[in-house]
């Protein structure tokens, strides 16, 4: 189709605005989808993303109205998804921005919106539901006439109702621009997004920047920077199934579609890739501007509770890792739980999610251990080096100095929230930046350590402010810190899986937390069992699983004292010699519950 009649573009909103609601109403209304085949969050196929309400992987989608084609790509709105939002940005000429009238402009609604106008995106901004009583669209309006919108851009709808969506359409095809490919020159696409289907390979999200790609059977596809050759198995459009192109069409310039490219070997198609067509010009052809790699932030280790699951666990990682290029991991090996993997996430959200999906898509599961952020280290020698464990974690008489990730973070609150938000960021060893007023609204700016975010800070906040604050964040520098190093021991025997990292003053709390923690989970035994928290040599907490004791003495009615005094003595003795030889055995749930956080 002519360039002139395409429009692609996103939907971006903080999360809970209604975004997912709209994509379902423009289905509808452009008869992508019959209203009898409708079904709430039709673009969050995943059964995680449609019971926790939220999106998250971007979903490309292609609609037709009047004689255009309106290629929609679906994006996350939670602020651990961002790199999702950008890659689906990259791929697109308009945006348009969701606002919820009820809430008003929030954290993520400004995130977006930032990297919207980074990629020079035309912006649609909507208030939304405006069918709903609390709505107040005139305080919405103010608010978005300070982010730089004038009053003629703004559309007021309610995607529940369909109020006004018609607008919007009409929107998309007057205000945001055509692509602006060479239709006729080398073929050039752009990966976007991938996953793996176990009968077609890989499959490659592309959108179609140059030139054209046919579906024929002579067709050769060349991956730029791999440079890894195929022949697609099939070319697809998303309405919003999977819908196969047939023999001899093609993908144009300016279009989005899916390549199945039949490769098995995920590393060969990576996300940001340029896909050609080989020729005896495309080696001085330039390869499109990829996406910077999302560079995960929260660590953590994962077994697998079944030690012959290790192999399977790997090839699925490696398939996750394909749909999800913020996940990271490599192998490792651990004393006490065998074989497993070092993982890194965006957040613990993501952290979460990815767990969730071993679970249910490949059953999956696996134990996990502390959560942990990546540390710089100088040692005495002036070298330098990162861990992202408290395993790597070196002798501390070869360091010179720790420094750890610090986020400037950004929170929007009712302004009668003010009091306890400042507490909590001083808990997490916040430094206090700006604080804006804007009518009823707060606005906070924190520079806040990452290790004391990623364990409670999101539930705490939504807690103190009744759910009504939200925020966003972004790395912002490293900045030195005293850190120790505890490990635990369970029987005078060292457990490298329930070691972790701390900032020194809150070591001696935090040992004694996790200490009566595993004491409470660990069975009890026919000999006393220590926990015990050390930093170095020197134990700093301890706590004891008490021995089940027998009546050795029960049979005895009356009779000489000795005797029952040599029966005490000789399980006494008894019990000394077992606590010698004895073997702890560690419920999982141990591990789990030492990473719990009040």
């Amino acid at each position: 189709m002519d360039q002139s009649h395409i429009r692609n573009f996103a939907i971006v909103a903080h999360i809970d605005h209604g975004k997912s609601t709209l994509a379902d109403r423009l289905l509808e209304m452009t008869g992508t989808v019959a209203h009898r085949d409708m079904k709430a969050q039709i673009l969050d196929s995943n059964p995680i993303e449609r019971e926790r309400g939220i999106t998250i992987k971007l979903a490309p989608v292609r609609m037709h109205y009047k004689d255009y084609i309106l290629n929609l790509i679906d994006t996350p709105g939670h602020v651990d998804f961002g790199y999702e939002v950008s890659r689906s940005l990259a791929a697109c000429e308009g945006a348009i921005l969701v606002v919820d009238a009820t809430q008003g402009v929030q954290a993520q609604t400004l995130a977006n919106l930032h990297q919207a106008r980074q990629h020079r995106l035309t912006i649609i901004p909507l208030i939304n539901k405006i069918d709903m009583p609390t709505a107040n669209r005139e305080v919405t309006r103010d608010e978005l006439r300070v982010i730089g919108f004038k009053d003629e851009e703004i559309i007021e709808i309610s995607a529940k109702t369909g109020e006004n969506v018609a607008a919007v359409l009409e929107a998309i095809v007057e205000r945001i621009p055509p692509p602006r490919g060479n239709s006729s020159g080398q073929a050039r696409a752009l990966i976007f997004s991938s996953q793996y289907d176990a009968h077609k390979g890989v499959v490659v999200f592309v959108r179609i920047v140059d030139g054209e790609i046919p579906f024929l059977s002579s067709t050769r596809l060349m991956f730029m920077a791999s440079g890894a050759s195929v022949t697609p198995i099939e070319l697809w459009y998303f309405i919003p199934q999977m819908h196969a192109i047939g023999t001899g069409e093609k993908l144009s310039a300016g279009e989005v579609g899916y390549i199945a490219t039949g490769l098995k070997d995920v590393r060969f198609a990576k996300v940001g890739d340029t896909v050609t067509i080989p020729s005896e010009r495309s080696e001085s052809r330039d390869a499109l501007p990829g996406y910077k790699e999302p560079k995960p932030m929260v660590f953590l280790r994962l077994f697998p509770i079944n030690s012959e699951e290790f192999s399977y666990a790997r090839e699925t990682m490696e398939k996750l890792r394909l749909s999800d290029s913020a996940f990271t991991f490599r192998p490792i090996s651990s004393a006490a739980l065998g074989n497993g993997f070092h993982c890194g996430f965006l957040g613990l959200l993501h952290a979460e999610i990815v767990q969730e999906r071993l679970s249910r898509e490949f059953d999956l599961n696996m134990i996990a251990t502390a959560p942990s952020v990546e540390y710089h280290l100088k040692k005495t020698s002036g070298q330098e080096m990162s861990i992202q464990s408290a395993a790597e974690f070196p002798d501390p008489t070869i360091i010179e100095e720790v420094r750890e990730p610090i986020m400037r973070v950004t929170i929007y609150t009712p302004k009668r929230f003010v009091g306890p938000i400042m507490q909590l960021a001083q808990e997490k060893r916040g430094t206090y930046v700006d604080l804006k007023y804007t009518a009823d609204q707060a606005e906070f700016t924190y520079c806040i350590p990452l290790s004391d975010m990623i364990i409670d800070f999101f539930d705490r906040l939504k807690s103190i402010t009744e759910g009504y604050a939200s925020l966003d964040y972004e790395f912002f520098d490293y900045q030195a810190v005293d850190v120790a190093k505890i490990d635990i021991l369970v029987n005078k025997e060292k457990v490298d899986a329930l070691s972790f990292l701390v900032v020194r003053d809150q070591a001696h709390t935090r040992s004694i937390e996790i200490t009566d923690r595993l004491a409470a989970v660990i069975p009890r035994h026919q000999f006393e069992v220590p926990i015990q928290a050390a930093i170095g040599g020197k134990v700093v907490a301890r706590s004891d699983v008490k021995a089940f004791r027998k009546d050795v003495i029960a049979k005895l009615y009356g009779g000489d004292r000795t005797r029952k005094d040599k029966l005490l003595k000789k399980q006494k003795k008894g019990k000394s010699r077992m606590k010698l030889i004895g073997k702890v055995q560690i419920p999982q749930s141990a591990f789990f519950e030492v990473l719990k956080r009040d």
